[in-house]
């Protein structure tokens, strides 16, 4: 499922970008694997031609992935919302629940309260309904205003690792403490950025996309 007013980790279709990167690598692979035969065997054109062919097909990637990441716009999700994370499918949806905030010598403490939903409406009829689903590790960040980042200090309640089944849904509390200057915080929740998905057509951890926030 994926819809463009849905408010998610992507702005394009991730069974299309997926299979884009996956095709992308491989004619990039069959290129240069290619290229280095016909130029040991002395077949220079043959290498010229792929040799083009090659920098055609990565200049219409790179303007798709490009294009999608600047035309992306940061999004700050009210209380309550629900950020979708379309990996393949969109299944699981987070939303923050409840925010508390103590003040510390020099610093603040904020306790989110963060909600993991498996949405059934997402779901195929083929799929059964009692099958499990393990979520992929989650990365949780509060960002102040000027960019910094600061990593959870503690976290209670259920994993955010924990299966779910259709319809299923827990909450997970985070800690921050976070020096007492930092203003206008927002909460970041993603995918931990990996080498891949700097790649990847319309995700958000790729090149110059923009990211959907949680408001604390």
């Amino acid at each position: 499922m994926f819809a463009p007013n849905l408010h998610s980790n992507t702005n394009f279709p991730a069974p299309l970008s997926v299979l884009g990167f996956l095709a992308g690598a491989a004619v990039c692979a069959l290129g240069l694997l290619t290229i280095g035969i016909a130029l040991f065997s002395g077949k220079r054109q043959l290498a010229r031609l792929c040799a083009q062919v090659l920098g055609v097909t990565a200049l219409f990637y790179f303007a798709l992935l490009f294009g999608f990441s600047l035309s992306s716009h940061a999004t700050v999700l009210a209380r309550g919302q629900e950020k979708y994370f379309c990996e393949i499918d969109c299944h699981l949806a987070y939303s923050v629940q409840n925010v508390e905030s103590f003040p510390g010598h020099g610093t603040t403490i904020y306790a989110v309260t963060l909600q993991t939903r498996f949405d059934e409406s997402t779901i195929s009829a083929s799929r059964p309904k009692d099958a499990p689903l393990e979520p992929n590790p989650r990365e949780v960040e509060l960002v102040d205003d000027q960019g910094r980042e600061f990593s959870a200090s503690t976290r209670s309640g259920t994993d955010l690792h924990e299966r779910l089944r259709p319809g299923d849904r827990y909450t997970t509390r985070v800690e921050f403490r976070v020096p007492a200057d930092a203003h206008g915080l927002r909460l970041l929740l993603r995918t931990p950025p990996a080498w891949p998905d700097h790649f990847v057509i319309g995700d958000e951890n790729s090149l110059a996309h923009a990211k959907t926030y949680f408001a604390i």
